[in-house]
């Protein structure tokens, strides 16, 4: 079990101001248990709902298969999540600024561009789907059409308050992330209660069952978005006390998505049962207004919206650290300030040019999670041995720094990291691109990302590795859970 440390890491009432410097035993409290309002509020978003119902339209999926493929993956996404998490209490650094560890102090430079670059894409998402919660409660309350100018002031509006919160630091997304968690508990129950009672259950339970390649490939998609959070889960574990329990955090993951993703995708899919076009809405927020009575949606829309904020909080938070491991010199909190920005511009051209919201979206999933993937396999099998990391070196970026190793780079997992990328991507297809591999067994039941993981973490425990620096000892078999 965690204990909690006699210093909180942070002053309730302040703004944080650590960078990427490790957080020292000093300075470190609170308990595992907190993780798990993190990972709830990391899923409050209605695109599951979304995803739910194209698991029915688009892979054909039953009731039963769609329960299986929610079950699924937030154990295998958010345990991921929750196994990387033990370094950022091993290190006391986010997750970025530990990987230059493994890649060297230029070698990571690369991955760690990669994981920025797709950052935007996902908060770019979220900022849209954000937008289009206002939009529907305006037009529910008010009357309210969208068009172009209200467009960009709701974009405007939703990114502004997400620089705030992400701004502020580790303790503002705590304090919205645990009331978010009840508020949304409470509406999404209401959402349940009413769904049960007015659906035809009969049409939900006579849908025949779809392939077993589209039942594996929904667990991908659904699972993608948790694998978006696997380099981030060191950031929200560093100020947590070196004795935390490893099974505690894995477990606080899993569970805190769960919680959120099972019953969500669910309600998807139940929904596309009496409305199909939900599925591929340009739209993917407005058919709650349609679907539920004006009494349940705007408050749940109020709600997701808060949810949604938090996401985007949440991935700024972790962006403004990715920043700053790729030289951006600016304190934390203004390097998310450049995220902010190209959501902005990215979202206003999604929402107002993109002609598929949902097409844009799972394409997007998909290459996010073998971007991601190649990351994970190296980083994760480095784990499996490192005890710690060393402080003084993460930090220095010089030639003195042990983690220099050659040139800056750490080869082994530069070669395992760039061919399994490589690999990952034959496999993958989307709207835009097929890889040649993608008609094969493991491409068509959209599995490129466990590949990339598979490759990337075979290559770098074969590879010779580079000279690890005597304070950052390892061992076999460290790991333990």
């Amino acid at each position: 079990m965690s204990t909690t440390a006699e210093t909180p890491a942070v002053p309730e009432s302040t703004v944080e101001t650590r960078g990427l410097e490790p957080v020292p035993d000093s300075e470190r409290g609170g308990h595992v248990r907190e993780l798990f309002p993190t990972w709830v509020a990391a899923n409050i978003s209605v695109l599951l709902l979304t995803m739910g119902a194209g698991l029915v339209v688009f892979n054909g999926l039953n009731f039963w298969q769609v329960l299986l493929v929610a079950f699924l993956a937030p154990i295998v996404s958010y345990g991921m999540v929750g196994l990387i998490s033990i370094a950022g209490k091993r290190g006391g650094s986010p997750g970025m600024a530990l990987s230059r560890a493994v890649f060297g102090q230029r070698g990571n430079l690369f991955p760690g561009a990669l994981i920025w670059v797709a950052r935007w894409g996902w908060e770019t998402i979220n900022a849209v789907t954000g937008a289009y919660a206002v939009l529907t409660v305006l037009d529910l309350l008010f009357g309210v059409k969208s068009n172009t100018t209200l467009v960009i002031v709701t974009l405007l509006l939703f990114v502004a308050c997400t620089f705030a919160v992400s701004g502020m630091g580790i303790n503002a997304l705590k304090v919205c992330q645990k009331w978010s968690t009840y508020l949304f508990g409470v509406f999404s129950v209401l959402v349940l209660v009413y769904l049960i009672a007015n659906t035809d259950w009969s049409a939900v339970f006579a849908k025949p069952a779809g392939s077993t390649a589209m039942l594996i490939a929904g667990v991908g998609t659904i699972a993608a978005g948790g694998i978006s959070w696997v380099p981030s889960g060191p950031d929200f574990t560093r100020y947590l006390p070196r004795n935390a329990s490893n099974k505690g955090m894995v477990g606080a993951s899993i569970g805190g998505a769960g919680i959120v993703v099972l019953p969500m995708v669910l309600m998807g899919a139940v929904m596309a049962v009496s409305t199909p076009n939900l599925a591929s809405a340009q739209d993917p927020v407005s058919f709650i207004g349609e679907l539920l009575p004006m009494w349940i949606s705007v408050p749940y829309l109020v709600i997701a919206l808060i949810g949604m904020l938090l996401i985007n909080s949440m991935s700024m938070y972790s962006a403004g650290f990715t920043a700053q491991t790729l030289g951006i010199k600016v304190p934390r909190a203004w390097a998310v300030s450049v995220n902010a920005v190209i959501s902005l511009i990215f979202g206003f051209l999604l929402m107002v040019v993109a002609t598929s919201f949902i097409g844009s979206f799972i394409s997007f999933l998909t290459l996010l999670a073998v971007a991601f993937s190649a990351w994970i396999g190296v980083f994760g099998v480095d784990m499996l041995k490192r005890k710690s990391y060393d402080g003084e070196a993460l930090m220095d970026t010089t030639r003195t720094s042990a983690y220099w190793y050659s040139g800056g780079f750490a080869w082994s997992a530069m070669v395992a990291w760039g061919v399994a990328l490589v690999v990952g991507l034959l496999f993958t297809k989307v709207e835009w691109f097929t890889g040649p591999l993608a008609t094969t067994w493991l491409g068509a039941n959209g599995l490129g990302w466990v590949v990339t993981i598979v490759v990337a973490g075979v290559l770098y425990a074969v590879l010779p590795r580079a000279k690890a620096p005597k304070s950052d000892a390892t061992e076999a078999g460290s790991l333990s859970i």
